[in-house]
C-alpha cells in the first residue's frame, strides 16, 4: 500500500505560479512512477505530467509544456508539480498518483492522492 497526501494549490492570479507537492507513505516509494493529473469541471481527468521512478524519464502534456515541471525527491518520499506562469485553463483538481508501471493512462494508477484545488483568475 501507498499513502499520498497532497498539499499546495489554492487561488492565484493568471501569470502568476503555485507548487503542489504530494508526500507518500507505505511502500518503496522509490519503486514508484509518479503522475500528475487534473480534472477540470465538466472535463476528464487527463495527465499533464509523469516521472519514473528514478526521474530519468519526464512527460508532459503539451498544454503544460514549458510552464510546468515535475519533479521527486525520493529522500523525502515526495513528488512535487512546479507551475508557472499559470492560466485560468488550468483551473482544475489536480492529482497525484503512484504506481510501479503505469504512466500516462489514469486508469493504470493504483494509488492516488486527495485532491487539490487550483483556480486561475484572470
Amino acid at each position: 500500500q501507498v499513502q499520498l497526501v497532497q498539499s499546495g494549490g489554492g487561488l492565484v492570479q493568471a501569470g502568476g505560479s503555485l507548487r503542489l507537492s504530494c508526500a507518500a507513505s507505505g511502500r518503496t516509494f522509490s519503486k514508484f512512477n509518479m503522475g500528475w493529473f487534473r480534472q477540470g469541471p465538466g472535463k476528464e481527468r487527463e495527465c499533464v505530467a509523469a516521472i519514473n521512478w528514478s526521474g530519468a524519464r519526464i512527460s508532459y502534456a503539451d498544454s503544460v509544456k514549458g510552464r510546468f515541471t515535475i519533479f521527486r525527491d525520493n529522500a523525502k518520499k515526495a513528488s512535487y508539480l512546479q507551475m508557472n506562469s499559470l492560466k485560468p485553463e488550468d483551473t482544475a483538481v489536480y492529482y497525484c498518483a503512484a504506481d510501479q508501471t503505469a504512466w500516462s493512462n489514469r486508469y493504470d494508477y493504483d494509488y492516488w492522492g486527495q485532491g487539490t484545488h487550483v483556480t486561475v483568475s484572470s
